[in-house]
């Protein structure tokens, strides 16, 4: 294994979905080089179709307070279509997730009120004073939302590496309507993802656990 191969290697262990900040902000230098590492992604015919909007201070917020208004009032209403559903390992995976956050959090499964309040802190960015809305270009359909998704993940590693942790959050965009309206977004443009993003607190129970990863023999198959 190569000293480059051991530091990617690094970067992906550290990584994870962070959900208690500080209320410390990232420089503008260390944001913009976050983004122009993760833009040098492979995209389809190098469409390099993201757009990355950034909140900072009192703009966080604002959009906070706007997404928790519309959490109140109505229906969620995404720009891409939630999945079907999930079954068999998928939905085991997606449980166990769950199960490990509320017990970290002390929260009893039976104990709904206190599972719906950890559920708003989706849309107060888990105290994080960064958010980044991730938009695609509508005309290129599946693969400009394929190639965002690349984006995306290199965006979570190259803050990983500057020290900075994130959570990708697609249930801010559940709201997209809402934020298309409050950030002036055009219709051509469809909310794909919210990213929170700042310095961890690394004293938070939510931040104490780590997820499960599938075997290596459970998702590749070498054929010789």
């Amino acid at each position: 294994m190569n000293e480059e191969f051991k530091t990617l290697s690094n970067i992906m262990d550290n990584r994870y979905s962070c959900r208690a900040y500080l209320s410390k902000e990232v420089t503008n230098e260390n944001i913009n080089q976050i983004v122009s590492t993760a833009s040098k992604v492979p995209t389809w015919c190098n469409a390099q179709p993201w757009s990355v909007l950034v909140t900072k201070g009192n703009q966080t917020k604002a959009f906070s307070k706007a997404l928790v208004d519309a959490v109140k009032s109505g229906p969620m209403n995404p720009d891409f279509d939630w999945p079907k559903q999930y079954t068999g390992e998928y939905q085991a995976r997606r449980r166990v997730c769950g199960y490990q956050l509320y017990e970290s959090l002390g929260i009893a499964r039976e104990d709904r009120k206190s599972r719906a309040e950890q559920m708003m802190q989706n849309f107060k960015f888990f105290g994080a004073p960064h958010v980044a809305i991730i938009t695609t270009e509508s005309d290129l359909g599946p693969y400009g939302a394929m190639d965002c998704g690349g984006f995306i993940a290199l965006f979570a590693l190259a803050a990983r590496a500057l020290g900075v942790a994130s959570v990708v959050q697609a249930s801010v965009t559940g709201y997209a309507p809402i934020i298309r309206s409050h950030f002036r977004i055009p219709e051509n443009r469809l909310i794909q993802t919210a990213i929170t993003f700042g310095y961890e607190n690394k004293d938070h129970p939510a931040n104490g656990f780590r997820t499960q990863r599938a075997a290596i023999e459970d998702v590749v198959d070498i054929i010789t």
